[in-house]
């Protein structure tokens, strides 16, 4: 099993400048090699391939050795591949018929991320081993970095990069080979329903509360945009600003993060089978703004209600429960959403009258009456649990 390790990176100022300038040299790399691409295809209708562009790396080095040629041979190739998979991502969007997006020129805030591809190339994780107290990785033209590890690593360390994130940088382990842990079968099984006002409810009635961390922190937000508004494009005082509100938005997405993986923990802990809607959130945070000809309606409450939506970080949630489900051996089923709201879970009979409020449930057939995510997760652990009937007949 593959995993990811995290882990925050204490650098030194000189070592801050590095790693900045190591971004900045590969953020380069990948533009030069995109306009390559754009400019051979443009003039000569040649198509330029990861392999044309990769041989070409030792002269870009040995041309630019205090530039380029600082940096670990291998990133640079994984920066190459990078912009490759853009490429096909591109064109397979364009044989699916999609709105395909053409590969774009990364500006200084859209490439934070470098990777090492393989342990011992370029850099070295734990390179300090001696050292009784601290842990450090070696990256090549920076030196030995030291770690925040707060946590024991598992596994094998296959892969190694570095991001930036605000003011704050991280070191990112891909390991293989991690061994799984299974927990104790306990019997239960449970439905869970996404919401805004909970974020999960399960069908035994048990609510997770939705802490709405971006809504929480809007206003000091809005103020950090106002005043970044009002700086000079360039300056100091700008970078400032744009620093300050990158810290924002990380420190919203970790609150986030770390409230999706508690509440997963607690689901993966009590239930052997978890049965959830497989939701399509892209489609359903979709602008209602419309166009010109045809403007849309009620676009404030929907622009309100996405906003809520990917705050509950529907999304990030799923994904770590899915995980967490495999790496304890627990089973997790997706079920199609449609009806599982207005749906009776007594008598069976479904109609949009049926959901009185965004909290209250009652059926105009045989009149049952309870909270109305409570009924949407019964009826989505009966689909699950059909589901998973019929598979096992198969």
């Amino acid at each position: 099993m593959r995993r990811a390790f995290t882990f925050l990176l204490r650098p030194t100022v000189k070592q801050a400048a590095a790693l900045a300038a190591c971004l900045e040299d590969h953020r380069t790399l990948y533009n030069a090699a995109l306009e390559h691409r754009r400019t051979a295809y443009a003039k000569a209708g040649v198509s330029v391939r990861y392999a044309d562009q990769s041989a070409e790396l030792k002269y870009i080095r040995a041309d630019d050795a205090g530039g380029q040629g600082r940096w670990s041979f291998s990133s640079q190739q994984a920066t190459l591949r990078r912009l490759d998979k853009a490429f096909r991502a591109f064109f397979d969007r364009v044989k699916a018929g999609r709105t395909p997006g053409f590969p774009r020129f990364k500006g200084r805030g859209r490439f934070d991320s470098v990777e090492w591809p393989r342990d011992g190339d370029g850099c070295r994780w734990d390179s300090q081993p001696e050292h009784p107290s601290a842990t450090f990785v070696r990256l090549q033209g920076v030196g030995h970095v030291r770690v925040h590890q707060h946590r024991p690593i598992r596994g094998r360390v296959k892969t190694i990069s570095v991001k930036r994130e605000g003011m704050r940088w991280y070191v990112v382990l891909s390991c293989d080979d991690v061994p799984t842990g299974p927990l104790p079968a306990t019997g239960a099984v449970a439905g869970i329903d996404l919401g805004v006002a909970s974020l999960v409810t399960t069908s035994g009635g048990a609510h997770v509360a939705n802490p709405r961390h971006l809504a929480a922190t809007a206003d000091r937000l809005a103020a950090a945009q106002r005043d970044l508004a009002r700086k000079k494009r360039g300056s100091k005082r700008r970078h400032k600003a744009v620093a300050r509100v990158a810290a924002m938005h990380g420190k919203v997405r970790r609150q986030r993060l770390d409230h999706a993986h508690k509440t997963a923990l607690v689901l993966v802990r009590g239930y052997d089978v978890i049965v959830h809607e497989d939701l399509r959130i892209t489609n359903m945070t979709r602008s209602a703004s419309g166009t010109i000809d045809a403007p849309g309606r009620n676009v404030a409450a929907k622009s309100g209600l996405n906003r809520s939506i990917l705050d509950a970080g529907w999304g990030v949630f799923l994904t770590i429960l899915a995980h967490k489900a495999e790496s304890a051996g627990r089973e997790l089923i997706a079920v199609n959403p449609a009806g599982t709201s207005r749906t009776c879970a007594r008598c069976g009979h479904c109609a949009k009258e049926n959901r009185v409020t965004q909290a209250a449930f009652a059926c105009t057939a045989c009149g049952h009456a309870t909270h109305a995510d409570v009924n949407a997760a019964i009826n989505i652990l009966r689909a699950g649990l059909a589901l998973r009937r019929a598979a096992e007949a198969a």
